[in-house]
């Protein structure tokens, strides 16, 4: 789909994309922005010295952006599975247990879905941070930005692991994934401030 597509039929009545394609949308365009600035670092005069880093940190955020790329209709294929389990038959005893069994597993893959964008986006904020201290200066406001595409593809994610984890009945998943996701979350504002606080202008 082109942007253009995709805002429509973000915006229409399908429940999918949703919010968590969004994340990994947003999360995308954070790897995305990262590798223009490397990109406007290698080769620059002025910047010999972090060549070398620039062109490993360009491997590292594209093959996370096709990682991205990919969770964008992993989130959405994962919806997909949860409404279908959803229409299983529960005529029998047989089907009702088939039926309550495959409606707990696609919820635990919706939670795991965003849960794994959510980790990846915070990977890819180190990555804009390197790129605002070391990159080249008149990308800087490029690099912030990937950097807050990125905090917000964490949060979004994370919103919607616990929206899936609500329906989860397996305790002890629910309680790991919690745990995970309140690291996550205590930790990515303070790494956004932190990093923001490194662009001059």
């Amino acid at each position: 789909m082109s942007v253009k597509e995709f805002l429509e039929k973000t915006a229409s009545k399908a429940p999918v994309p949703g919010g968590g394609s969004v994340a990994a949308l947003s999360a995308g365009i954070a790897a995305s922005l990262t590798e223009m600035v490397a990109n406007l670092t290698i080769g620059k005069k002025g910047y010999e010295e972090v060549e070398k880093e620039m062109e490993e940190l360009l491997n590292k955020a594209k093959e996370l952006r096709d990682k991205f790329v990919e969770d964008i209709d992993r989130d959405s294929n994962a919806f997909d599975k949860v409404m279908e389990s959803f229409k299983l038959p529960k005529d029998t005893d047989e089907q009702k247990e088939k039926r309550k069994k495959a409606i707990q597993e696609a919820f635990k893959n919706a939670a795991l879905v965003p849960l794994d964008v959510a980790k990846n986006a915070y990977k890819m904020m180190d990555l804009a941070k390197v790129v605002i201290e070391k990159g080249n200066k008149n990308a800087v406001t490029d690099g912030a930005v990937a950097c807050m595409m990125a905090r917000t593809a964490v949060l979004s994610a994370l919103y919607n692991v616990k929206i899936n984890l609500g329906s989860i009945k397996d305790e002890k998943f629910v309680q790991k994934l919690s745990k995970e996701v309140e690291e996550l979350e205590s930790k990515v504002n303070k790494e956004e401030e932190e990093i923001l606080s490194k662009v001059e202008l």
